[in-house]
Order: C-alpha cells, then structure tokens, then sequence
C-alpha cells in the first residue's frame, strides 16, 4: 500500500485545514521544501501536494515552492489543485512533478480528462460531501454522486483515483473505509483514500480492506503516528 504524505500549500506555506474551510488554516510549515526533504529521508517515495490558492482561483499559484520541491528531492510527486488545462499540466510534468490530479475540470468536461490520460499520467481527484462531488475548492457541491462520477473513468487511461470524504478531512475521526471501496469497485482504478486519517489503526484497517493507498496530512503534523515507521511496515 502506497503511504503518500502531503503538504497543502496556501501562500507558500505548509498548512492544513478543516473540512476544506479556508478560515481554519492552521500553519505547520514555512519552509515546504525543507518538508518535503525530511519526508523523503524519513522514507517516503511518493508525496502529495495540494495548491490550494490555485484550488480557490482555477491556476497555478504556488509554482515556484513546486519547483524547488521537484527540484531538490527524489520524490514522486502528484499535484493537483486549479490544473484546468493542458497547458498547466505540461508545466507542471516539465517541473518534474511525477503525476497531475484533475478534479473540477474532470467533472465539467470528462472526455478532456481521459484524452489528457491517454498523453499524460493524470489522476482524478474525487472530493465529496454527503456522497456527492464538490468541486471549485470544495465550494460547490455538484448534484452527482461521487461513485457514479467514479464509473465514468472505467475504461480510462488514469493513473488513480484520490477520494475524498470532505467531512472527515481534517478532521482525525477516521477515514471512511466504505466510501473509499465504494470508489474503487465502481471504477475499477488504483485508489487512494484521503481524509479523516487519524491512527495507525486507520491503516491497518484500509490495508485490510485492499485499499490501493492513503494520503497522510494531519495525522502527521499533529503527532497521531510515527509515519517513518509506517515506510517500515507498509512497502510502497
């Protein structure tokens, strides 16, 4: 199972919010860059990243803190957050970024989603609230469930799905095992959990569940588990 870390950048700094709420961001990293590096001695090979000033206004805007991130690590790295076109997506896979996640503009325009799988390693970030999508920063829920969203990438060239119970993020309740399952059966894709990751035991119980892989945020900034030891225990 693959153990992916993140870090959400809001005006070049690390931080983390609560049910998506910009109002509830709280600062754990000034420094990204010397984050990122300590994830990848702690182990990592992977490392989630969320612009979220760029989720907010629908374009890059923490591309410099990006770059340096790529720049300076070995690490994987998957970024999403106001990625609309290809062009964007061309300018991140040229930082080095690994892999890009499109989430508002897979739902608006599916079929520019999969066409971009089929030239480029794309995931598709699923975020939902009450079952159904969210999309522009988790500011507006959509009217279509997030696992029926999930069928149409069936037979797609996607990398993976990021799923996210929005209600649960940030929040350290515990992940929603069920959703997660749900995601992954009706699209048949690698999938990675996000959200509510609170302990060890939420691991567990996802890789006993055959989850693909988790991102890991607030656990981690707040001290609920040894994430070196996780790299130990779960080979990703």
């Amino acid at each position: 199972m693959q153990i992916i870390p993140a870090i959400d950048l809001k005006d070049k700094n690390a931080v983390r919010l609560s049910q998506g709420k910009m109002d509830s961001v709280k600062i754990y990293s000034t420094n990204p860059v010397e984050l990122a590096l300590s994830f990848m001695d702690m182990g990592a090979s992977y490392l989630h990243i969320v612009d979220l000033d760029g989720a907010i206004h629908g374009s890059p805007k923490n591309l410099e803190v990006i770059a340096q991130i790529a720049k300076d690590t070995r690490l994987k790295i998957q970024v999403g957050g106001g990625i609309r076109n290809e062009e964007t997506i061309c300018k991140y896979l040229e930082l080095g970024v690994h892999r890009v996640i499109l989430g508002s503009i897979a739902l608006s325009n599916p079929q520019f989603a999969k066409e971009m799988a089929d030239k480029y390693k794309i995931i598709i970030g699923i975020d939902a609230k009450d079952g159904y999508v969210a999309t522009q920063g988790w500011d507006k829920q959509e009217d279509i469930l997030a696992v029926s969203f999930a069928k149409e990438f069936k037979d797609s060239n996607i990398e993976a799905i990021i799923c996210t119970d929005i209600a649960r993020d940030g929040m350290l309740n515990g992940v929603n095992v069920e959703f997660t399952k749900e995601i992954a059966k009706n699209s048949g894709k690698f999938t990675i959990a996000s959200g509510g990751l609170s302990s060890q035991s939420d691991v567990d119980e996802l890789y006993k569940s055959h989850v693909d892989g988790v991102i890991v945020g607030k656990a981690f900034y707040e001290n609920k588990l040894d994430l070196k030891m996780l790299f130990c225990k779960y080979l990703d």
